[in-house]
Order: C-alpha cells, then structure tokens, then sequence
C-alpha cells in the first residue's frame, strides 16, 4: 500500500536527512520551489516501491543551502532551476550553470521581488 510523509527539516539537517534515504534506497523523484507568505518553501521528494517521502524546508534567499548532488547526481538540474528562477542560494551544485540556464528577461522572476 503507497503512502506519503511530510517532513519538514532545517537547511542544516538537508543533507544528513538526503543521506538516510538514499541508504536505506530510496530514489530522487523531485526537488520543487515555491514564494509562500514571504518565504520559500522547497520540497524535496523521495520514493521507494510508492511511498513517497517529502523533506519540507522553508527558508529565505540568504540562507546557504547545500547542494544533494553528491548524494543524488541529477539534482543539479533541480537545483540550477530553483537558484535561477527563485533566488535560493544554493550552494555547491556542480554543475553550476550561474543563472544562465535559462534565457529570462529577469533576475529571480518566482522569487522574492524588493
């Protein structure tokens, strides 16, 4: 039977969290961002045989987040995106594409606009 948790942890726990999961075998399904009532809420989501696991961080754009990639390998393009588009300051991400992943007439367009 599938079943889904909902986690929310500190920047700081990130990746001691990412590493349990991927241990015990689970896969990286998805890293989502979104701008809610000012701050920003990231969801990292997790699977192993339909039960879904999400890590829940909200944070602002100063606050250094570490990159998973040396967790999960793929995440650079999630986590480029979300630098990108929202502003997070996610830091490590190799590879880094330095907000030139997209073409975008616009600093930060989903992120915190000052």
């Amino acid at each position: 039977m599938a079943s889904e948790i909902l986690r929310e942890i500190s920047a700081s726990d990130l990746l001691a969290e990412t590493l349990k999961l991927k241990h015990a075998g689970y896969r990286m399904v998805a890293i989502s961002c979104t701008y809610k009532d000012e701050v920003m809420e990231l969801t990292y989501s997790f699977d192993l045989n339909y039960d879904l696991v999400n890590l829940r961080i909200l944070t602002d754009t100063k606050t250094e987040l570490p990159s998973i990639g040396i967790i999960y390998a793929y995440s650079f393009l999630y986590e480029n995106e979300i630098k990108e588009l929202f502003g997070v300051n996610i830091t490590g991400i190799s590879p880094d594409y330095n907000d030139s992943l997209y073409k975008i007439p616009v600093k930060t367009p989903f992120g915190i606009q000052e």
